[in-house]
């Protein structure tokens, strides 16, 4: 697989006009574009086929959390759309999260999202956990467990998902960042590509470091450069 081919392109923006644009741009430099809540409430399904239309593949990133006859349905509804990953949040629990696997079936992968990258240490407290990698390496045994694919962490747990789960349990790390100043914006915990890849990251969801560049397929392909290929 060619480091690009693990990079998601978060297609954070208001409406489908400027999702378009991106997705012009960039089809053929990023694996994935990744729909998220903002985007699906603007655009709905019309973005996805959008993203089809351009032979590119997509994420939807609506962090399912509901009772689990309702996820599956979702996930039912979302796995007929064509998606390759989707998401659930694992503070659903199990019985929720199996249902979401049931409701994928074979050709979109589950994942479940552990702790927000936008959290810190005061909120795995809050959730009752020691510290943020405990609370995320035992969701990520309970997904495992449950039959999903993966899970959505930042790059600083990767290492420690990858011991608990195995190789072959995904590892996909939003809140990457170029430059990892502290206070640029509202995510906490931050990694660079280069070291979020080397920490066992399996995909790279970046929006801001591509979306706000001058040049965003030059900042694509740097960003894939620095991912090792």
């Amino acid at each position: 697989m060619k480091a690009s081919d693990r990079l998601i392109f978060a297609l954070d923006v208001p409406d489908i006009k400027s999702a378009g644009s991106f997705i012009n741009q960039l089809a053929g430099s990023v694996g994935l574009f990744k729909v998220g809540l903002e985007l699906f409430a603007a655009a709905g399904p019309s973005v996805l086929e959008l993203i089809k239309k351009a032979g590119a593949n997509f994420f939807l990133d609506l962090k399912l959390h509901d009772i689990p006859k309702t996820v599956e349905r979702a996930m039912s509804v979302i796995a007929a759309s064509g998606a390759s990953l989707a998401t659930v949040h694992a503070a659903g629990g199990p019985a929720m999260l199996e249902a979401a696997a049931k409701g994928a079936g074979k050709n979109t992968r589950v994942l479940a999202v552990t702790v927000l990258t936008s959290q810190g240490e005061e909120d795995a407290r809050a959730a009752g956990a020691a510290s943020v990698s405990e609370l995320v390496v035992a969701r990520a045994i309970m997904a495992q467990k449950a039959g999903c694919h993966g899970v959505i962490c930042s790059g600083l747990e990767a290492a420690k998902v990858k011991v608990a789960t195995g190789p072959g349990f995904l590892c996909v790390c939003p809140g990457i960042r170029t430059d990892t100043t502290p206070g640029q914006d509202d995510q906490v915990r931050v990694m660079t590509p280069e070291n979020a890849i080397s920490q066992g990251a399996d995909y790279l969801v970046i929006g801001r470091p591509i979306k706000d560049a001058k040049d965003p397929l030059s900042a694509a392909r740097e960003i894939a450069r620095r991912m090792g290929g």
